[in-house]
């Protein structure tokens, strides 16, 4: 069964909503078809001898005790914002317009 892989092109723009024009479908399908082809010969593998990993080198497991620490105090946390209002950093809305007074 062969696969064209112009159609598979035009299928994913069409989905992913982009305008192609007949050059960049050719070179994005014959790099769909070696993407495939390379996956295909990737799966002809025998690894069954290969043990599974997570790294390519065998790295120790870094880790440190969890401790706990004072917090910051709230002056400090908020000593470098550009904006305040109360106890709270004030940004610029994304959704529309600030309120003049935080409830709180």
């Amino acid at each position: 069964m062969a696969v064209d892989f112009k159609k598979e092109v035009e299928y994913v723009a069409r989905l992913a909503r982009l305008t192609l024009n007949p050059e960049e479908k050719e070179r994005m399908a014959g790099q769909l078809s070696d993407i495939l082809d390379t996956a295909r010969r990737i799966q002809e593998l025998d690894t069954e001898s290969v043990e599974p990993t997570s790294h390519v080198i065998d790295l120790p497991a870094l880790l440190r005790e969890d401790l706990t620490t004072p917090s910051l105090t709230l002056n400090r946390v908020l000593q470098n914002a550009p904006q305040r209002q109360k106890d709270f950093f004030r940004v610029p809305s994304i959704a529309g317009r600030i309120p003049e007074e935080v409830e709180g």
